[in-house]
């Protein structure tokens, strides 16, 4: 069942240059919006030359809603996928046009502090699942109402999705967004993430095959 979402507008726009540490790099139009449901500042980063277009024939802009991780983004931590993902998505869309969603919501909608929390849980054999339930939180409490205000304000209501959570496209798809295809990222293994990874197919349904991820 479809919901109604509150219109969300466009507050500004600014180009910024990126640079990643690998040296990639390309350029982002940075959208920021007024009316978003939950008051946070979410970014919106238009990439490549489809981000000015809801679609250019039988193709839609490439979106990816990605949760903020400070630990993987920023400070390159291995324990998740999150970073690589961040990099990998940047040069996928600007390749075909689109756009980056960023989305303040981090440990999967639980904070910073309870995600570290939930770091120390997992260390004692819990898995990523099961440390947010234990802290007293749900599974995943991330929402994507804000990323479809979003979309919506910038003139997008068809997508190709890059992702490998179903729980985006469900999301997206009741708020009025129509997935028109689901396109997985990469599967990003490190020394220590496969446990993870591992638990976000078996639980979450990831669309990632898990034995890729065995040992």
């Amino acid at each position: 069942m479809l919901m109604r979402v509150p219109k969300a507008t466009i507050r500004t726009h600014v180009s910024v240059p990126l640079r990643f540490a690998d040296g990639y790099a390309t350029t982002a139009r940075v959208f920021s919006f007024d009316g978003l449901v939950d008051g946070r500042e979410h970014l919106a980063f238009a990439l490549g030359e489809l981000a000015d277009a809801t679609s250019a024939g039988d193709r839609f802009p490439l979106v990816r809603p990605h949760s903020e991780c400070l630990t993987g983004d920023v400070f390159g931590s291995q324990r998740c996928d999150c970073g690589p993902q961040l990099r990998e998505s940047v040069e996928r869309i600007a390749d075909a046009g689109g756009f980056l969603l960023y989305l303040r919501q981090e440990g999967r909608g639980i904070g910073l502090y309870a995600k570290l929390e939930a770091y120390a849980l997992q260390d004692m054999g819990l898995d990523t699942y099961e440390a947010n339930l234990a802290l007293g939180h749900g599974e995943d409490e991330r929402s994507y109402v804000a990323a479809a205000q979003m979309l919506h304000a910038l003139g997008v209501t068809e997508v190709a999705l890059l992702s490998n959570n179903p729980d985006k496209a469900r999301q997206l798809h009741r708020c009025g967004v129509r997935v028109t295809a689901q396109i997985p990222t990469g599967v990003h293994l490190s020394a220590v993430n496969g446990r993870y990874l591992a638990a976000k197919a078996r639980r979450g349904a990831h669309t990632f095959d898990p034995g890729l991820l065995a040992g």
